[in-house]
């Protein structure tokens, strides 16, 4: 367990609200601003330099939180504390927006997300995620382990990714299901169209990912301050210069999908970062859904799996595809 979130009881509530780490044996001897980014995804590398600069960021010396330095080292097992300069909690709306629940118990949601949607917020962005409308619908009923911005969600899908996600509704179904993820035992299939006709029917991409090293906003398959990721593929059908596919994701990193399949010259259809331009107008992002998911129920210890029906923005590119 190497991070948590939560309140600080102090009288100050502008900074209310902040992340705590615990260094693990992966990650000695980072220096403390390039290891921040890497754990709050959601802020810049400057933005957090400037909370460290600002004494915003404290480490456990013999049991007591002092303010650290950027250059400082990390040791095995030191704790981190993260204050935020202001109490995002405010900024974050309640709004009634329309989410499908395909299964809920006490424990866990399973979300059928729409193509559009983003599931968080994010600086700059606080309305219109599915955070929003979780906090209209299940307010009370979530996970607090990542903090307000992130509350009960334990994976993501990129904005105009659809498909299924799980939400925790408490702590314990939360660490549950992170470590089961964490240790690559929760199955997530995909389905896409992509660009090309793909030589072989099925196929693995085994290439690290990290920050583009030019553009901070985008991923990029790298060997510099990256992270081990493998994509499963299966051709399902080919349409001239198209192919639909199924996707088996053994990792789980950063637009993972997208980067590994531009990366060997199949970028996925609709996709405006990472891809080509293509005459589907129609798809407002890529041709990419969340179709399967299974894991074990962080209660019961049984394995259960869910699978949702291609979405019509999915199947009108079929039809397209077989028509031409």
């Amino acid at each position: 367990m190497n991070v948590m979130f939560g309140k600080n009881i102090g009288e100050n509530k502008e900074q209310e609200y902040f992340a705590k780490f615990i260094v693990q044996k992966n990650e000695h001897g980072i220096r403390l601003d390039r290891f921040l980014p890497q754990k709050i995804e959601m802020y810049s590398r400057s933005f957090l330099t400037s909370l460290i600069d600002s004494k915003k960021v404290l480490v456990k010396q013999k049991n007591v939180f002092l303010p650290a330095k950027k250059k400082y080292i990390l040791k095995i097992f030191d704790e981190i504390e993260v204050y935020l300069k202001e109490n995002i909690a405010s900024k974050i709306l309640v709004q009634d927006l329309p989410i499908e629940i395909i299964y809920e118990d006490d424990y866990l949601l399973v979300i059928n997300k729409s193509k559009g949607m983003a599931v968080h917020p994010a600086p700059g962005n606080y309305q219109d995620t599915l955070v929003n409308a979780l906090l209209f619908h299940k307010k009370n009923e979530l996970s607090g382990i990542n903090g307000v911005m992130r509350p009960g969600i334990v994976h993501r899908l990129d904005k105009d990714t659809s498909g299924l996600l799980i939400v925790a509704k408490n702590d314990f179904a939360h660490w549950k299901l992170s470590e089961q993820i964490r240790n690559h035992n929760v199955k997530r299939c995909y389905e896409a169209v992509v660009n090309g006709n793909l030589k072989y029917k099925h196929g693995t991409i085994n290439a690290p990912i990290g920050r583009h090293p030019k553009n901070r906003k985008c991923m990029a398959v790298t060997n510099k301050n990256s992270k081990y990721a493998v994509t499963h593929y299966e051709v399902l059908n080919k349409f001239g210069n198209f192919t639909h596919i199924k996707i088996f994701l053994e990792t789980g990193r950063t637009h993972q999908i997208r980067v590994h399949m531009a990366y060997i010259g199949h970028s996925i259809v609709g996709d405006k970062v990472y891809g080509k331009s293509n005459n589907f107008d129609f798809l407002n992002g890529q041709c990419l859904h969340a179709r399967e998911i299974g894991f074990m129920h962080p209660k019961s210890k049984q394995y259960v799996e869910f699978s949702s029906d291609l979405p019509d923005y999915f199947n009108k590119l079929l039809i397209l595809l077989k028509m031409s």
